[in-house]
């Protein structure tokens, strides 16, 4: 016998509508220790099959309920994986043989010898075990090949964020900008009602939203003085940078969404692709509200801290302008909780 396993047998079919034939095939498989449930027509065969799994069928052709002919389509479309071996009188070969053509493991004649039958169930079952194997491999292959993957994403996440919160700590000017902008977005996005998924999603893209500036000259990150229009659009690039350095490692388009769109602007005059109104995901209407917050209550090499109160009244002055009136009102419910500890008054 082919083993399946000590706990669960192959188990086989016998469907013919001789009882005694039947009973012959059962007592010389259950001898070769296979598990054995008989059916004696076509319709019977179907229920036993829907009740519990079957590894073989052994299928007579001529049966008066109808013949294994017509039952071979069904049991195939029904149970692709289970063999079906064809029975058949000593005449009818070459409608076995069409049989088999249809989708049958093989056929053998009537009146058995049962040494053979034997060894056809032994063949046809080592077959259905080796299609099991290969199965079994590919599935585990494919987990592994999924765990590898996402381990390689997280090394490479974890190194984009370290690399942004480097980025911020080089600058005393933008230190914990990043770490401040995601716990302010957080914190409005749990205000407005977000849903869990998508409140961490945006405390991720906080932390590393600015990770695009990587590929911006450092004078110009730091420039004390006005901006030129050539060195404003390098600084506009960092949002598309961030999204092209982001894109082969971030499986949540939210993610990238915000990353790319935390400059847009309610009017539509923001970057870099000028949406406006609910064009903009709102993740990152909310990381758009807690940038500008951030850079309005931080000491920058062009200008001191406005203060909060100062930041808040721009804020409200810039409701349905810059920022998205609904993440404005969620931002003043919660503003004075949501302060960092760093902001002045």
């Amino acid at each position: 016998m082919m083993e399946k396993s000590s706990d669960n047998p192959w188990t086989i079919l016998i469907v013919d509508d001789e009882n005694v034939i039947r009973r012959l095939l059962c007592h010389k498989l259950k001898s070769e220790g296979y598990v054995c449930i008989e059916a004696d027509s076509p319709q019977q065969a179907m229920e036993k099959m829907h009740e519990q799994p079957v590894d073989i069928v052994i299928l007579d052709i001529m049966m008066p309920g109808g013949s294994g002919i017509e039952l071979l389509p069904d049991i195939k479309k029904h149970f692709p994986g289970t063999i079906v071996i064809m029975a058949t009188a000593v005449g009818d070969a070459d409608t076995a043989i069409k049989c088999v053509r249809l989708g049958a493991y093989d056929y053998f004649t009537k009146p058995y010898n049962l040494d053979e039958v034997v060894i056809s169930v032994a063949r046809a079952l080592n077959t259905r075990r080796l299609e099991l194997e290969i199965y079994d491999y590919q599935q585990h292959l494919e987990e592994k090949v999924q765990i590898q993957a996402a381990k390689i994403r997280d090394a490479f996440m974890n190194a984009v964020m370290a690399l942004a919160l480097a980025m911020d700590a080089k600058d005393e000017y933008t230190s914990g900008h990043s770490g401040r902008v995601a716990e302010i977005s957080v914190a409005i996005a749990g205000e407005m009602g977000l849903s869990q998924s998508a409140v961490e999603n945006i405390r991720i893209a906080g932390m590393i939203h600015d990770i695009g500036k990587i590929g911006v000259k450092e004078e110009i990150l730091n420039k004390p003085g006005r901006l030129t229009h050539h060195e404003f659009q390098q600084i506009k690039a960092h949002s598309v940078i961030g999204e092209r350095i982001l894109k082969p490692i971030v499986d949540e388009q939210e993610i990238l969404d915000i990353v790319r769109m935390h400059h847009e602007r309610f009017d539509g005059n923001g970057y870099p692709d000028g949406l406006s109104g609910k064009q903009i995901p709102v993740g990152a209407a909310i990381m758009a509200l807690a940038d500008a917050y951030d850079a309005m209550t931080s000491d920058r090499p062009y200008r001191k801290s406005l203060g909060h109160a100062a930041a808040v009244d721009e804020i409200k002055k810039g409701s349905g302008i810059q920022f998205d009136p609904e993440v404005v009102e969620a931002f003043l419910r919660i503003e004075t909780k949501t302060v960092p500890n760093t902001v002045s008054s």
